[in-house]
This record gives structure tokens, C-alpha cells and sequence, in this order.
């Protein structure tokens, strides 16, 4: 009797496992998935160890959508289209495994270019306006670094830096931005490896995972893994639950 009642117990701390696990992995692959900031190609909107939920469903579901690629299918499915400016996590062609995350400044069939570190857009230049300058230090030297806020021909704004209007990237040729396919920028313009770069180039729809939506923790650097007493000064308190513009 008491060994069917072991079992019995065992059974159901099982059953209620696998629930937990399941319930788990739907969230994960159909709502919402939490993703880190490892780099700083997306300063001063996204910050390294900043912690953020991406919406699985703003652009339906692609193979890309799913753990291991647990359902391989082509395509996309109950897709809305991305809008000009939003932050996205996708994966390029030439890296399927590995998720990157940037702004979508063009859409399919956009021309896009870049004139003294300003982003053309079909031929039009995009406002923008100095908010700020800085100084900081990058390997072993000091660099100013510039903000400027950025204007969508869709209203949307956010804020960019730049190094300078001179750098390797800062005037290109025109990329013309194929049919399923958008043009990827960091905010962070002159540390950012995106559309321009052909290792990365223009992404395919269905590489998209999801919009980013809001942060739910932030922590700096100042705290190594284990120097527990510090964990509590170094997370940024004013940027959980923040949205992400």
C-alpha cells in the first residue's frame, strides 16, 4: 500500500513537472521570450546587461520562432509586417544560430544610404538633432561620443551616437533592400555589425523572432558572479519595466 502510494506521488510530481515545462515552452515560443544585451551595438537604447521580453507573435511564427527549430517550416505564418523602426531580434543567413538584435530602418523595396554618418532613406535624408555629447574611453583612449535623436518619416524617434560623421561606415553606396527582406542598423552607428556589412546583410522575413517590447532587469558591470554583496548596487532599478522605443 505505501509503495502504491510512493508511486502515485512520484506520478503526479512528474505529471506536474511536465505541465510546468509545457506551459513554460508555450509562452516561450508563442508570447513572450527573455533575451540579455551582451554588446553594445544598440547604445544608448539597450545597454549591456539589460534583460528584455521580445514578442513572439508581433510578426507570427516562423521555424525561427521555436526552441531547436522544433518546427521546421518555411515561411512565416499569421504575420503582421514590421514597422520602420522597430528594435527586432532576428538571425542573419550567414549565422542562423546566433540572435542579433537592431533597428529596422528599411523596409522591402527601400533605398537606403548613408552620407556623413546621415541615414538617407529613399533618397531623403533623415532629421536629426544633437541631444547630448560625452566622453568615454574605448580600448585604451578617450573618444567624444555625440547623440543625436533620429525622426522616422512614421514619426517614430530615438537616440543614436556617433563616434564621428567620418567613420569606415558612415558613406556608403546605396543598398536597395530586397522584396522580404529589411535593412538593419545599431543605435550605436560606428560599433555596430548590421545590414551594412556583408557578413550580415538584409534580413529575410522569416528570420525574424520578435519585436522587442520592455526590459524586466538591468544590471551593470561593476559586480563580478560571485561578489554577491554588490549584486544589490549594481542593478539599474530605473530601467525595469522600462519600454523600448
Amino acid at each position: 500500500m505505501a509503495k502504491q502510494k510512493q508511486k502515485e506521488t512520484w506520478r503526479d510530481t512528474f505529471k506536474t513537472i511536465g505541465i510546468a515545462v509545457l506551459i513554460a515552452l508555450s509562452f516561450r515560443s508563442f508570447l513572450f521570450e527573455p533575451f540579455n544585451i551582451p554588446s553594445g551595438s544598440m547604445i544608448p537604447t539597450l545597454l549591456v546587461g539589460d534583460y528584455l521580453f521580445v514578442s513572439k507573435y508581433s510578426y507570427g511564427y516562423s521555424r525561427y520562432s521555436f526552441p531547436l527549430g522544433a518546427i521546421p517550416f518555411e515561411g512565416r505564418i499569421m504575420g503582421d509586417e514590421p514597422a520602420r523602426g522597430d528594435v527586432v531580434v532576428f538571425r542573419p543567413p550567414s549565422k542562423p544560430s546566433v540572435n542579433f538584435i537592431k533597428r529596422i530602418v528599411g523596409l522591402p523595396g527601400d533605398k537606403i544610404q548613408l552620407k556623413a554618418g546621415q541615414l538617407y532613406i529613399n533618397d531623403k535624408v533623415l532629421p536629426r538633432r544633437m541631444v547630448g555629447t560625452k566622453t568615454a574611453t574605448i580600448g585604451y583612449r578617450d573618444v567624444k561620443i555625440t547623440s543625436y535623436e533620429e525622426v522616422m518619416d512614421n514619426g517614430k524617434s530615438y537616440v543614436i551616437q556617433e563616434l564621428s560623421d567620418s567613420d569606415r561606415m558612415d558613406n556608403t553606396g546605396v543598398y536597395q533592400v530586397p522584396a522580404g527582406h529589411y535593412f538593419m542598423m545599431g543605435d550605436n552607428r560606428d560599433q555596430s555589425n548590421d545590414s551594412r556589412f556583408l557578413d550580415i546583410g538584409t534580413i529575410p522575413y522569416e528570420n525574424l523572432i520578435g519585436r522587442a517590447e520592455f526590459l524586466f532587469f538591468s544590471v551593470d558591470q561593476s559586480a563580478r558572479l560571485w561578489e554577491i554583496w554588490k549584486w544589490p548596487f549594481a542593478i539599474r532599478f530605473n530601467r525595469i519595466a522600462d519600454g523600448i522605443e
